[in-house]
This record gives C-alpha cells, structure tokens and sequence, in this order.
C-alpha cells in the first residue's frame, strides 16, 4: 500500500510526481487508473508545496536570528 503523501519525503514526493506524469504521458492507463494517478499527484503536490513553505519558514527564522551573520559559500565533504 502507498505511503500517505505527507509520509514521504520531498525527494520521495518528487520521484513518484515523476513516475505518474511519466505514466499518464505514456496513455496506456485507463481512464479510472488515470483519475486515481491524477488525484494522487494532487496530494503529492499539496504536501509537497507544504514541505517547502516549512522550508522557507525554518530558513527565514534562522536569518533572522542573527542578520548580520556572513554567508559563506556551501562546500560538499570530500571534494
């Protein structure tokens, strides 16, 4: 059984987004399938744009803490 979308994670949400456009691009789907496809891209989608407000938020907070904070250029380990 699928997970509820806002059980996933954004990466997870954006993987099955593409999965099901990749699907109902492809037309083989009835148009029942088709209906429960789109309808559970919809919540992917809702919670999804939730995750990145939450995102936006958390990011907002914390410059705000300290304004004046230099920002520094995001380095990867190892590289």
């Amino acid at each position: 059984m699928a997970k509820k979308p806002e059980n996933l994670s954004f990466e997870e949400s954006l993987n099955e987004l593409e999965r099901i456009v990749a699907e109902l691009e492809r037309g083989e789907v009835s148009l029942d399938d088709a209906l429960k496809q789109f309808e559970r891209g919809i919540g992917l989608v809702r919670s999804s744009q939730a995750k990145l407000e939450q995102a936006q938020q958390k990011v907002a907070i914390l410059l705000a803490q300290d304004p004046q904070a230099p920002l520094s250029p995001f380095t990867v380990e190892g590289e």
